[in-house]
Formats: structure tokens, C-alpha cells, sequence
């Protein structure tokens, strides 16, 4: 099995580790000093467990390697349109292509019975283009769940959690998600393979939606956040609003609104992803985790009043912090 992680921050730092402490055939597309620091030194993941280095091969050109048996994309949402031109030379006939990405999938509704069967998400997928590139066919669900960051050149530190959720859009266990979780597990990830991994990514996404800007207008931790009762009040109103949206598609959420907030509070004084890339002036997932919630939301007919208002404002917030466009 050959498979290509195309992007070498933390998580693609994370997978790529494992693939080769798996035995996998692993290549990693990287760039600037992170591709020189593992040319050169290797790729270092940090953990609780202690620190490992692996030697893999890295590059800036995907032309190189070749076509791929699966192709994992670990990019911030913000930065997948920009691969989609030199992405094509990895992908064969049978290339599975897995979007390690926060927020909706831009293949969600890919074959989806109902309504909305195939409808493209533009907040995603702007055009249809990773639609038309990878195709949806390709896909492999993905839920991203460690926290984690590149603390110099080459290294990667993992601050918490090991699971990365798995999953065929049909619900089928197929060979290829099959291989790719069992060459996780072997590398020393969490890797279940889920029959409802629509479900689980709706999970994730309640969350993320609500705290990840709310934090970048606020500078609130996930712990702040929950015990104000102001920020409290309006994350759980978001979520409620999400929660309809995706009744409507199908989707029970397996836990209450309260108990999913008292989740995020258990994190503790963790920042969101989103709150770190504003501080770092990065891209900020803004459409992945918000726009395409209300994009949803209109489709279905729902009425998303706390989710409009905090977009908006989060919008603005990034675009004058020159990390939105």
C-alpha cells in the first residue's frame, strides 16, 4: 500500500509517523522549513509516551511519487483549493482520497438519499472543484479528534488525544478503509472504522462551530467559554440551532447539548484551533466550521438567527486581522 499524506503540519505530521512505524510505503508533501527539517533530520512526534523519529520521504512535488493507493489531505480547510491542480498525478483509477479536514466535507451529500443527494456545498467546496478534481467517488470520511502543533521545524508536539474516526460515506466496510485504519492501529493511533461517519462528523462539528469563534471574538478558553454564563448561553443557542439542521438531514445527536458543552468544559483552559490562527495571523477555518453550518441551514429550510449573527462578526474579526479573505 502507498500512500501519500499531502501536507506535513501537526496532524499530517501525526499520520505520517504512524504509516511508517506501520511499514507502510509513506510519502509526505511539505514545504519551506519543514521539508528542509525532515530532509534532513527526520520527522519527530512527541507524545506522552516519549519522542520517536522516523525517516520519510518528503517532497514539494507530488509529481514525484507517483500514483497513490490513498492520498490523505491534511490541510487547514482555507488551503485545499490551492492543491488542486498537482494533485491529479497521485490519483489512479482506484485512489481512495481521505480529508483529514475540520468542518463538513465538501463530499457530504455525495449519494446521500433524500432531498439533497449530491448537492455541493460552495461554503466548502467553492465551484464544485474538489468535486470535479477528486471526485466524490474517491472519498474516505475522516474525524480528526488529536490536538496538536509543530513546535519547530520537524517536530510535532501532540498536547492531547490519539483518535482519528474512519469511515466509507455508504456505511460499508470496505477493503481500503479497512487497510488504512488497520496500518493506523499498527502505527499506534485510534483508528475505528465507523458505519455512520456522517453522524460523527455532525458531533465533532457542534462543537466547533460554536466555541472556535466565539473564542477568536473573545480570546476565551473552551473553560472560560462554558462557565460564563453569556458565552455559555450562546454557544448552547447555536448548537440548538445546529442540532435542527442536522435532524434534518437524518442525524440524532448521540449526547444532549449540556452534556456535549460540559465536554468542551472538561478540556479545561484549552484555545481552539481557530483562536490559535488569529493569533498567529493563519488563514481561520471560518467557512469549514460556520459558513457551511448556515449554508446547510438555508438549504434545509432552518433558521440559524445565533449562527448569522456570530458569523458575521467572526467574519469581520478575521478580515481585519488580514486572516480571512
Amino acid at each position: 500500500m502507498k500512500v501519500c499524506v499531502y501536507g506535513a503540519g501537526a496532524i499530517g505530521g501525526i499520520l505520517a509517523a504512524a504509516l511508517v512505524k506501520a511499514g507502510v510505503s509513506t510519502s509526505l508533501i511539505a514545504r519551506g522549513a519543514q521539508l528542509g527539517a525532515i530532509t534532513s533530520r527526520g520527522l519527530t512526534v512527541r507524545d506522552a509516551a516519549g519522542e520517536r523519529t522516523v525517516q520519510v520521504r518528503a517532497t514539494e512535488r507530488p509529481e514525484e511519487l507517483g500514483t497513490q493507493d490513498i492520498v490523505i489531505i491534511a490541510l487547514k480547510a482555507p488551503g485545499v483549493p490551492a492543491i488542486l491542480d498537482r494533485i491529479p498525478v497521485l490519483l489512479g483509477e482506484s485512489t481512495a482520497v481521505v480529508s483529514a479536514v475540520n468542518g463538513l466535507p465538501w463530499w457530504y451529500f455525495h449519494n446521500l438519499a433524500g432531498p439533497y443527494r449530491d448537492t455541493r456545498l460552495a461554503a466548502v467546496d467553492p465551484g464544485g472543484r474538489q468535486w470535479a478534481v477528486i471526485g466524490p467517488q474517491r472519498a474516505i470520511g475522516c474525524v480528526v479528534y488529536p490536538a496538536a502543533e509543530v513546535v519547530e521545524p520537524g517536530i510535532v508536539q501532540v498536547l492531547e488525544g490519539d483518535r482519528f474516526l474512519l469511515g466509507e460515506p455508504s456505511g460499508e466496510a470496505t477493503e481500503r478503509v479497512g487497510r488504512l485504519a488497520a496500518a493506523l492501529r499498527k502505527g499506534g493511533l485510534k483508528a475505528p472504522v465507523r458505519p455512520r461517519i456522517r453522524e460523527e462528523i455532525w458531533v465533532k462539528l457542534w462543537g466547533n462551530l460554536c466555541f472556535n469563534p466565539i473564542s477568536a471574538l473573545t480570546g476565551g478558553t473552551l473553560e472560560q467559554i462554558c462557565r460564563d454564563p453569556g458565552t455559555r448561553a450562546l454557544a448552547r443557542a447555536m448548537m440548538v440551532e445546529a442540532e435542527a439542521i442536522a435532524g434534518k438531514l437524518g442525524i440524532t445527536m448521540p449526547v444532549s447539548v449540556d452534556q456535549r458543552i460540559a465536554g468542551a468544559e472538561a478540556v479545561g483552559a484549552h484555545k481552539t484551533s481557530m483562536l490559535q490562527d488569529l493569533e498567529r495571523g493563519r488563514p481561520m477555518e471560518i467557512d469549514a466550521l460556520v459558513a457551511s453550518v448556515q449554508e446547510v441551514g438555508r438549504l434545509t429550510g432552518s433558521p440559524t438567527p445565533t449562527i448569522d449573527a456570530v458569523l458575521v462578526l467572526v467574519q469581520q474579526r478575521a478580515r481585519l486581522a488580514g486572516c480571512y479573505p
